[in-house]
């Protein structure tokens, strides 16, 4: 099963990237976890600087930008 993750501090950016990741896994079809990351210490873990971010089986995938819905398909797809 696939892990994701959404690092970031609760901002509206952060909120949007995991809803918009959880309706990217649903449309997909594909079995994942996805997990939000709140705790600054932990996403420091990931030397991620802007969040939000997004981590695909502990691989940072993208970090600091707005992902639009197929934009985190094509990312879950690779």
């Amino acid at each position: 099963m696939m892990e994701i993750k959404i690092l970031g501090t609760g901002c509206p950016s952060c909120k949007a990237l995991f809803e918009t990741t959880q309706q990217a896994v649903s449309e997909l079809g594909i079995e994942a976890k996805v997990v939000k990351e709140e705790d600054m210490v932990k996403i420091m873990q990931y030397n991620v600087f802007s969040v939000p971010a997004l981590v695909i089986n502990e691989k940072v995938v993208s970090s600091g930008k707005k992902l639009s819905l197929e934009q985190v398909k094509n990312l879950l797809k690779k």
